[in-house]
């Protein structure tokens, strides 16, 4: 068994988590939506794997003796200027997702309960990847510029990433 505050602070990135699944299939609907097909699949790929980290610490938290808890969700955000507006809101949304990340992190010191520590570690550099990739995205934008046909690329390269083989099956 873990301390109430720990245990509060993984629920509430359970709520976080389950919350970024809903962005990201919100975000995958108004790419397919407005014809950016590869970016809607990339989107939903991204969705199912926020789902997969709410599933893996909704585990943890019972398997440490505690009960995850599911709490309501805020509609999330339906409507986007452009494809590069997705990728900003995305972009923003780890970074919080980043924060909550350490904090929980910070407290588990404070706590001194060194395995949760331990097991947010992983959450620590999947943050960083997260980050990197959509920061990687966002620089495509920028090379493309105004070029009509830049969307294009940068459609058909979220589609391949969406369908080429995770490194992390």
């Amino acid at each position: 068994m873990f301390s109430k505050k720990i245990q509060k602070a993984l629920n509430d990135q359970i709520q976080l988590e389950e919350q970024s699944s809903r962005i990201y299939m919100a975000m995958a609907s108004w790419c397919e939506a407005n014809g950016y097909a590869g970016a809607a699949g990339f989107l939903f790929m991204h969705s199912d794997e926020e789902r997969m980290h709410m599933t893996k610490l909704l585990g943890y938290v019972n398997d440490k003796g505690g009960h995850a808890l599911l709490q309501a969700l805020e509609m999330p955000h339906n409507d986007f200027s452009s494809l590069q507006h997705v990728f900003e809101e995305i972009l923003r949304h780890e970074e919080l997702v980043s924060a909550s990340i350490n904090n929980i992190y910070d407290l588990t010191l404070k706590e001194k309960d060194y395995t949760t520590g331990q097991f947010l570690q992983w959450y620590i550099m999947e943050q960083i990847e997260e980050e990197s990739l959509f920061r990687s995205v966002l620089d495509k934008f920028k090379l493309a510029g105004d070029q009509k046909g830049g969307l294009f690329h940068i459609d058909k390269e979220l589609a391949s990433m969406a369908n080429a083989p995770s490194a992390k099956e």
